[in-house]
């Protein structure tokens, strides 16, 4: 882990930057978490759609 604070990043973002955010603070690439996401949706594996949308809002608060 990084010392870094997540943040949204809004200059590589689709929707809210939820996605770019996390692939910045994990280092990670962008279009695996966003592959990540979608496929979780699709398949309803827990509820992707809320998460996504209550990290965007709380990191958004901040």
């Amino acid at each position: 882990m990084n010392n870094r604070a997540f943040h949204l990043d809004k200059s590589n973002a689709k929707l809210m930057g939820v996605c770019s955010g996390i692939a910045n603070y994990f280092d990670w690439d962008v279009n695996l978490i966003r592959i990540g996401f979608v496929l979780a949706a699709l398949f309803g594996v827990g509820a992707p759609v809320l998460i996504y949308l209550a990290i965007g809002l709380i990191a958004s608060a901040r």
